[in-house]
């Protein structure tokens, strides 16, 4: 498999380390999702206000919008100690009931990826969340006997990048599901003033409008770009990260105007070129550049998708009118008329 392209790569450890040291502390530092932060506040007004333990919350969206960002803000502004695993990682019951039992009242335990959990492990979550109460078999066969401990009330925030995989049960139980929106590019540059001010780089507000416009309208990609950029200022410029510097820098990494990575265009340029246009199958599609079917289905194709480059259909995906102009290609009179579709 080849290596993932800049911006749908995976977070190394110390990436994962730069951008926690990037994240707000409050609902007030965090910019952008101003409807999403004004119906938080209430919640969390309301449950201190009432010495109560705040309702389970679900964030869906795709990747790097701040949903672990904001868990931790909630649980900061109700004073409440902030335990984080992940779907994956809770492999067994017993790795779920290890967590449950050391919680205090009103913790805040935050699931990541929570599409993900095992349906064994899921079943726990039920009794947990509703009655605050953790079940749990011990023994086999029929010397096999449920213990029921009482667990003290928590908060459970969840994250997912696909609510629809969440199962009705589980997902009933959430007394509120919030969704994360792509940040539009003003919000975006505010973002990077902050990043910029609180990493000591020089950047001009012509710099972070060049970044911004290429982030996908994702913090966490504006802010691995703005790192690129500075590298680039600081080894081959002056150091500032102004329009100029931002747009040469951008170009060396290839990112292009439209924010797409080279996998992206390899995407396209497989589409166009040996598939005629589409409609291809996910699976040919990710033979034909060299990617896993999930990673370009998770990956890339959304944002290809968002930006109208590309269309499901069922017999596949088809390259639109925009995808032939943004390579620069001329567009087939089938394409323009909409028979490919």
């Amino acid at each position: 498999m080849r290596e993932e392209g800049l911006l749908a790569a995976k977070l190394t450890p110390e990436e994962a380390a730069f951008e926690a040291g990037l994240r707000p502390a409050t609902l007030e530092e965090f910019v952008g999702q101003d409807d999403l932060k004004e119906r938080l506040s209430i919640l969390i007004e309301a449950a201190r206000g009432r010495g109560d333990t705040l309702d389970h919350v679900i964030f869906s969206g795709p990747p790097g919008l701040g949903k672990t960002t904001l868990a931790a803000i909630v649980a900061n502004a109700m004073g409440a100690q902030f335990r984080a695993t992940s779907g994956p990682a809770l492999e067994r019951p017993g790795d779920l009931a290890a967590i449950l039992s050391n919680l205090g009242r009103g913790d805040v335990m935050f699931i990541d990826e929570i599409h993900r959990l095992p349906q064994a492990v899921e079943e726990i979550l039920y009794s947990a969340m509703e009655d605050f109460r953790l079940d749990i078999v011990v023994g086999k066969g029929p010397g096999a006997h449920s213990i029921r401990l009482p667990l003290p009330p928590f908060t459970l925030i969840g994250a997912t990048t696909r609510v629809g995989r969440v199962s009705a049960p589980l997902r009933d139980r959430f007394g509120y599901v919030a969704r994360i929106d792509y940040y539009p590019a003003a919000e975006l540059e505010l973002v990077l003033a902050r990043s910029a001010r609180l990493l000591g780089i020089a950047i001009s507000p012509e710099g972070a409008a060049v970044i911004a416009a290429r982030s996908r309208g994702t913090p966490r990609i504006a802010n691995r770009l703005l790192r690129r950029v500075r590298d680039f200022a600081d080894a081959r410029a002056s150091g500032q990260a102004d329009e100029a510097t931002a747009d040469r820098a951008l170009e060396v990494f290839e990112i292009d105007q439209a924010g797409l990575d080279r996998v992206d265009r390899a995407i396209l340029e497989a589409v166009v070129h040996k598939f005629g246009g589409g409609p291809v199958g996910l699976s040919t599609l990710a033979i034909a550049v060299s990617e896993d079917p999930q990673t370009v289905e998770d990956a890339y194709e959304p944002f290809l998708l968002q930006m109208g480059f590309l269309q499901r259909t069922p017999r596949g995906r088809v390259a639109t009118r925009l995808a032939y102009v943004h390579l620069g290609l001329a567009v087939p009179t089938e394409v323009e008329q909409g028979r490919l579709l």
